[in-house]
């Protein structure tokens, strides 16, 4: 009997020494906030992969990814609230363009070229920036959205004046140009494109990169809090080399990478959407590296070219070239 008891007891002393490293490493994590852009979706599978796969927690990180407030992830990472956020270069100019700018530097580029452009029905002419002559626009009324559409529609000879503008309030692109809501509306290809081909909405488009390389700007990025920077600069490589990982498997896995997007969705969203997931999932997923030598590498003359581009045309009141990023906390640098 007293054999029995002690082969019990050496099996909970056993039992309790496997135990206690992991309830140790539990309290010791260290808690960091990512704030999204909008809800979930390819731009961010490879957070949620570096989540579902235990990456933050093998770097000691306990990552809650959360979605943005009113005023915006950026101001929530500004603020202190969240170590990390998602952004774009041409929306954080703003940020920038102050006289004490907000304390805010991307570290990271999600995809490594400008994926956006216009979506237009087929058949209608606008195969091209000039095609927008004399057709309705739905746009946001955003300074820099308008500068480039006018920018382009120039440097190909149209009169951007004749472009009739109503506000954009669509949610679901192929499908108000189906409706004639619109003529034409920028998107993000990865996603509204790739879900005008699934909803078998023929469509014409063309992307701003290739019509000016000034216009290749990094969007989305990942953000960080430059307080968080200086004071523990080790978390955040700690944070971006396990969320490296996160998009390296996405890039390799794009279908078991779209299912953790998923299943991490919290705001449901997704849940009615696989098809569309899974598409846009394989078509993004050869965009997060691309042609550069790693993910999250930001090329200082295309960041920089960018942002020539906007004083160079009034957008800003001062020249924001070589401020807001830095590759310092990517993985081997």
């Amino acid at each position: 009997m007293m054999k029995k008891i002690f082969s019990v007891l050496a099996v909970i002393a056993l039992l309790a020494a496997c135990l206690l490293p992991a309830a140790v490493s539990a309290e010791s994590l260290r808690p960091i906030v990512f704030c999204l852009d909008w809800t979930p979706n390819t731009n961010h599978t490879g957070v949620y992969v570096a989540q579902s796969l235990g990456y933050y927690r093998e770097a000691g990180l306990d990552v809650q990814i959360v979605q943005p407030p009113e005023n915006g992830a950026l101001l929530m990472c500004a603020a202190g609230q969240a170590q990390f956020a998602v952004d774009a270069q041409d929306t954080m100019a703003a940020s920038l363009d102050l006289d004490h700018p907000l304390g805010v530097t991307s570290v990271a580029a999600i995809l490594q070229h400008n994926t956006s452009g216009i979506l237009a029905r087929a058949g209608e002419g606008i195969t091209s920036a000039k095609g927008l002559e004399n057709k309705v626009y739905a746009t946001w009324d955003s300074p820099i959205e308008l500068a480039i559409l006018r920018y382009c529609m120039e440097k190909e000879g149209a009169d951007f004046d004749t472009v009739r503008l109503i506000p954009n309030n669509i949610t679901d692109e192929p499908a108000a140009l189906a409706a004639h809501q619109t003529d034409a509306v920028w998107v993000f290809y990865g996603w509204s494109g790739v879900n005008a081909e699934l909803s078998g909405v023929d469509c014409d488009y063309w992307d701003f990169a290739s019509i000016a390389g000034e216009l290749d700007y990094y969007t989305p990025v990942i953000l960080a809090n430059d307080a968080f920077l200086k004071d523990d600069p080790e978390t955040a490589k700690a944070f971006l080399a396990a969320t490296a990982k996160g998009y390296q498997y996405a890039v390799e896995h794009p279908r078991e990478a779209a299912d953790m997007l998923i299943a991490g969705d919290t705001t449901g969203s997704l849940t009615d959407a696989k098809e569309l997931v899974y598409a846009s999932q394989e078509w993004i997923s050869t965009q997060y590296i691309a042609d550069a030598p790693a993910w999250g590498y930001m090329d200082p003359q295309r960041w920089n070219g960018f942002y020539a581009w906007l004083h160079e045309h009034q957008l800003s009141s001062h020249d924001l070239s070589g401020m807001g990023f830095s590759n310092d906390y990517l993985p081997g640098e």
